[in-house]
This record gives C-alpha cells, structure tokens and sequence, in this order.
C-alpha cells in the first residue's frame, strides 16, 4: 500500500497517515533561529542528487514555520494568478496553478513521510496543529471563486484550444476537482463544507494517532514461558525484551500488528494464549482499553454523509468515487456481492475440514478465529507437505531485494541499481539506491525502510520525496516502507513468504513512478485512481515466483541451494488454499467499508453512541451472508486506518485491492501467454501503463496493453472459487461486471 501527496491547486488533499514513536533525530536543541534556516531551506529544491531532503539539515522545530510560510508563498502565488489582468489562458492558470505550491509540497512531502515512517511525539503535536490548517488553506485555493471564475473561463474555452492529451486531461482534471470540492455550490453550503473539512481533517488525524497508540502502545503480557510454547527461541528472547522494554521484567509480550489476525498466532500451541493475543488484536480500539475510536467514527461518518448531501449526492460513497475506474458504488458493490455465495460456501467447507482437524488432534472445541490459522496450517502442511519456516530459509532479505526485485526489474525493463551511503537518510535501517534506466541514464532514487518499529504505523506503502515531472526537470525520488520484523543482532534477516510478495508488489508501485513520463506532476507516475492504483503493483508480485527470478534470488541461508522446485510449486499450489479466510476478511473489510461510506445523512447521525457504532458494524456485516464470527474482517472499523485515518484516504475504496486485483490476474495471463519475463513484454507494458500517470481513461489503457476488455475470471480461478473450465463470459467494460461473473 503507498501514501500519496497531490501536488495539485488542492494542496488540502494532503491526506497522509501519521504514525507515533520514539524519536527520529535528536533537535530540540537548535536555536529559533536555525529552526527559522532550516525551515528556509525548503523554499528552493535541495541542492543534493535527485534534489533528494536532506534529513541532517531539518529540525522537528523547523516543521511549523516552514508549513507556515509556504503557506503565505502559496497563496501569494494564487492572488498573483486572479489578479493577472490578462484574459484566462491555459498557461496563465491553469499551469500557473500546477507551478503553485512548491515550498509547500517539499515541506509536505518530507514531514508525512516522517510521520508515518518514523514519528514522534513533537511530529504528532505538529500533525495535530497542521493538519486543520492545511485543509483550511486548500479549501481557501479550491473553493476561491474569482480563481474558479478563471479556470472555468479557460475550460469553457477547451473546444477552440490546441492541446496535448496531457493538457487537455490537466484543465479536466482541475476544473472537475474544484467543482468536486464545492465551487459550484452558494455561499453558505461553500463555507459548511470548509467547517466540515477542518473538522475531519482535526478528526481524522486524532483517528490515525489513536489507533496507532492502540496498536503500537498495548503489547499484550503473557506470564511465563509455556503461554508462549510454539514459537521460536527467538520469538520468545523478542517477547521477553519487548515485556522488559514496558517495565515488566520477567515476563513476555507481543506487539500487535496492524490486521485483526496476528501473525504469532498458528505457531501458538497454548490456546488460551492464543485467544488472548487475538481479543486483544480485536478489541482495540473499541474501549476495552484505554482507547476508544468509536465516537470518532459516528463523527466522521456523520459529516462525511453530511458533505456528500450538500453535493446532492445520497450518500459519501457516490461522492468519493467520482474519479474511480468504476465509478459508481454499484458498480464496486456489484463486483463484489458477486464472489460472496462461493466464498459463503468455500467458508463453511473449511470450517468443517478444520473442526476435523480439531477432533482428530483430541480437541472438544469448534474452530474460533484464534484457532483457524494454526489448524490451516496444519492441513495445509499436510496436504502441500509445505513448512512455513522451513521455506523462510530461502529467502534472505538483502538477496530478495537485489537479486530478485533488481534483477526482475533488469530483466524485464533494463534497469540497474547501485547501493550508496552517501545520502541522509531518516533512520539507519533505511537503504538507498540510484536506479538506472535501460539505456544507463540515471532514473532515480530509491529508499528502502524494511523494518518494523515504534514509530511507524502498520502496513507497507510507496510514496514519493520527488516526483517525476518534465515541467521541473525532475527525476523522482521514491520510498518503500515495509514492517518485516527486525532479526535480533547477529541473525540472518530471513522473511517470509508473505514479505517476499510484499517487497515484489512495493516495488511495482515504486516502478510505476519512475517510469512516469509526464511533463505536469499532479498527472505524474502514481497519481491516478485509487481503484487503479494496486493494479501495477499486484501485477509485479507474479515475478516472485518466475522460475528465473526465484533461481537468482531464493538461496538457502546456509548451503546457498536454490530453492527446490517442488517446494515452489507447493507454495503456489497452496496458495488457493484456506481462501475462505484469506479472500474472506479482504471482501468484509471491503464490504463493511462500502456500508459506512452508503449512510444518509439521518441514518448516520442516529449513530450517536459507542454502542450503535458496534450494532452497525455488526448488523452490516452479518448482512453479508459471510460467517463473521469464524472469519471477521481484516479490520474492525475502530482500526480501520484505511478508511477513517485521512478525509478521504481509502474510504469508499477499499474495494480497489479486489478491483486491481481483477485487472492484475487478467495482466498475468496477458504475460504467460506473450512469453512471461522479457524486455519486449516490459518494454510494452511499460509503454501502455507504467508510464502513462494519470493523463487517460483506466479502461482505455488496460486494453491499450492487452488488446482487449480486462476479464474477471482469471482472478476467480487463481482465489480457487471457480476451477479453470468453468469460467464464464465475464469480461468488464465501462464499469459494469456480468451478473453471471461469479458463477
């Protein structure tokens, strides 16, 4: 997943994820003035390669006058733009407004890459105080009406234009963008809307930071060793100074990861750990605790709703999917619902296959969530003879990245990479890169942040310290964050096979902005739909396992074997296994998104207690059809980060992982049946996707590259819910899927 800065006239869609932590540099100690020096230095690019920040020269202190004074910059600039007593032309305002923003973009860009990679409580203040304001100052730019007045004259304008695609798509782009946020609405409803944006932004961040502290701040303590029988001797070491760390010597403790299943779990052999260890993971958040997100919740959605009705739309879902491939919640909804009747089934078939398992290892007790992993594991280890561990020891860290997803990345498209420890980084543990393009012409800089820790918030994303644009000269600087548990001192970083296809599709989004080719930055690379966005990054992950790709990188850790062919094939195999649970808690977290995102303005302010954001949350997903109980969502809503953390970020929207992933399986076939890994099949998708940014139609630029309409089967068929022979005509234009798609 990435986090994504618009570097448009909206500098207000700065909706970034914030996370919490332990300190990243030592700065309290510089002088008013310093801070005042380095927060100038964000008013010109860096003077270091690829304009890359340069971290040593920034104090925590610096944050705050250098948001404030590209603040002042910022609006000067538009003044300059409404005052110009020329007529409206494209390039007076329209790219007058793309060049806008510049300082305030840098600060940006660095400060929530902070906050979300390696916080700390002075950047949380900061957050906290910014984020109100920088919703203020964009509603300011977006909601302007003497500066609507001259983008509509230039759009009104467009049929007598000479325009590239590009610029044509900028001016769409900016005037559907201001008439989106409320340029078209009266007076009044245009300054409800700027109350209510300030008041999401306020209450979105205290969102994010408290489900952050939720996670981060309540390991969960188990008394003695037998609580933790099962896991590795490591496992326990990393327990026991993880309980030392939070005062309580002697005993053990486990961090919480972000998703409601816990990653300890199938390896846990004392039950009642196990089900302590998932309740806590469950009940975050939802004041059990000390922390409680709830009446959060029924106020986001309340105003969210309240928003979109001032808009004459019922409901925040049919506001926010106004730029989406799909387009409308039907369409999202129906391309779901679709998959529920097999994946209902294909849940209560594995209920009952594990309840054996249960029976047949001596247990009197049905399977539970905190159960469900470890007896799949078992059959799954049966069945594929497949041991998890036993497949980690081929996959070493440093060789996944540079002899895997490099040497994919030569293959494919002619890139190269060269290690440097030249640049400030923001943290130790953080690898930088200079990528090289096909033709030995630099193409960029890459970070890589792998590990996990305190300060940053859950999950794996890409986003960008520069990006791409032709306008500016500038070749992009891009980050991948990934949490990969840290191997104590002295070990062999070994990962698992999930982190292996985590670090593969990261670096499909971290492909998709250096391959950007655009001349506007708010059209460059990544800056697309969000139910487009996934789709070249999924598309990566199917190199992971590309019979030359595992045979360069997949050494064992100590023989250096290349990992066997038949334990490949079992992984791939077994991936279409226990999908009832996998597939499940994707589909209800995108679901239970959808239900928040459809409310009325009158049915989400009846939502007004803690207790009936439980009921709704329960009554949505029990209305799914899907057995709940056995396999809940990926994310309850009190930790949803993804759809409650930012103004918009993914809610209504966390649908596009299936959506992409719909568009990545039909990609895959594309490239088995055009001769897999090679520069003629890199070298086109390039050209048709990887470099297109956001200047054209999704639907458009799929068939661009396939030569035809994307097609939901080979998706269905890889999940294991259709077998290959019986899948339907299903292909999807326009939006709309067959009603016989899932059958």
């Amino acid at each position: 997943m990435k986090a994504r800065i618009l570097a448009t006239t909206a500098v207000a869609a700065l909706s970034i994820v914030t996370a919490t932590g332990s300190p990243a540099m030592a700065q309290d100690t510089h002088t008013s003035e310093s801070n005042e020096w380095a927060a100038a230095y964000f008013a010109n690019d860096s003077t270091l390669p690829f304009k890359a920040p340069d971290f040593g020269k920034i104090s925590e202190d610096a944050y705050l006058p250098a948001f404030e004074t590209g603040m002042a910059i910022h609006k000067g600039e538009i003044r300059a733009i409404i005052d110009n007593p020329a007529a409206p032309t494209f390039e007076n305002t329209i790219v007058a407004l793309e060049k806008s923003g510049r300082m305030l973009t840098r600060v940006a860009r660095v400060f929530f890459a902070l906050t979300g990679s390696n916080t700390t409580d002075r950047l949380d203040d900061i957050n906290t105080e910014i984020s109100p304001k920088l919703t203020a100052h964009g509603d300011s730019i977006t909601l302007n009406p003497e500066l609507f007045a001259r983008v509509k004259a230039v759009y009104d304008n467009r049929a007598s234009m000479t325009m590239t695609r590009e610029d044509a798509k900028l001016l769409e782009d900016t005037y559907e963008g201001m008439v989106h946020a409320g340029a078209l609405l009266s007076d009044a409803e245009r300054e409800r809307v700027k109350a209510i944006n300030s008041e999401l932004s306020t209450l979105t961040t205290e969102f994010s930071q408290l489900a952050r502290s939720a996670m981060n701040d309540n390991p969960v303590f188990f008394d003695s060793r037998e609580d933790l029988a099962g896991l590795s001797d490591s496992d326990i070491q990393s327990a026991a100074d993880l309980a030392a760390e939070n005062g309580q010597p002697g005993k053990f403790a486990i961090a919480l990861q972000n998703t409601t299943q816990q990653p300890l779990l199938p390896t846990m052999e004392n039950r009642a750990a196990r089900e302590k260890l998932f309740m806590a993971s469950y009940h975050r958040a939802d004041g059990q605790m000390d922390v409680d997100t709830r009446m959060l919740i029924a106020k986001i959605a309340t105003l969210r709703a309240e928003k979109a009705a001032l808009f004459g739309e019922p409901d925040w879902a049919s506001y926010a999917m106004w730029d989406r491939m799909a387009e409308k919640p039907a369409t999202a909804l129906g391309f779901m619902e679709q998959m529920v009747p097999a994946l209902a089934a294909t849940q209560r078939a594995e209920a009952a296959m594990l309840n054996a398992a249960i029976a047949a290892d001596g247990g009197d007790y049905e399977v539970k969530p905190w159960d469900w992993y470890r007896y799949a594991n078992k059959i799954k280890a049966e069945r594929y003879d497949l041991d998890e561990d036993a497949v980690m020891e081929y996959f070493v860290l440093d060789k996944v990245l540079e002899d895997g997803v490099f040497y994919m990345a030569e293959e494919l498209y002619g890139l190269t990479f060269e290690r440097r420890n030249d640049l400030p980084v923001y943290h130790p543990d953080v690898w930088t890169y200079t990528v090289f393009d096909r033709d030995g012409s630099e193409l960029g800089l890459f970070y890589f942040d792998p590990f996990q820790r305190a300060s940053k918030r859950g999950g794996a994303w890409m986003s960008n310290f520069v990006a791409q644009s032709h306008m500016w000269g500038n070749k992009p600087a891009i980050y991948n964050v990934l949490n990969i548990p840290k191997a104590p001192e002295g070990e062999v970083q070994l990962v698992s096979f999930d982190w292996v296809n985590t670090t593969f599709h990261e670096f499909g989004h971290a492909l998709h902005g250096f391959f950007a080719n655009q001349r506007y930055e708010s059209l460059s690379g990544t800056a697309t739909a969000r139910d487009f966005v996934e789709y070249p990054s999924q598309v990566h992950e199917m190199w992971a396992t590309w019979p030359s790709v595992l045979s360069n990188y997949a050494k064992h850790y100590e023989t250096g074997e290349t990992i066997p062919d038949e334990m490949i094939a079992k992984i791939e195999e077994a991936a279409k296994f226990n999908q009832g649970y996998d597939f499940g808690e994707v589909v209800e977290a995108a679901l239970l998104d959808m239900k928040w995102s459809a409310l009325s303005p009158e049915e989400a302010a009846a939502i007004d207690t803690p207790e009936k954001v439980d009921a709704f949350e329960r009554r949505s997903l029990e209305e799914l059809g899907l057995e709940i109980d056995l396999v809940p969502p990926r994310y309850r809503s009190t930790y949803f980060n993804h759809i409650f953390s930012s103004p918009s970020g993914y809610s209504a929207g966390y649908y596009s992982y299936l959506w992409t992933e719909m568009l990545d399986r039909d990609s895959r076939k594309w490239f088995i049946e055009n001769g897999g890994l090679t520069r003629e099949n890199g070298d086109h998708y390039r050209a048709t996707v990887l470099s297109q940014g956001g200047t054209m139609d999704y639907f458009k630029m799929f068939e661009n590259f396939a030569g035809r309409e994307p097609d939901v089967t080979p998706m269905l068929a890889a999940r294991g819910l259709i077998a290959g022979d019986e899948a339907p005509d299903s292909e999807v234009s326009d939006g709309a899927l067959p009603a016989n798609a899932a059958e």
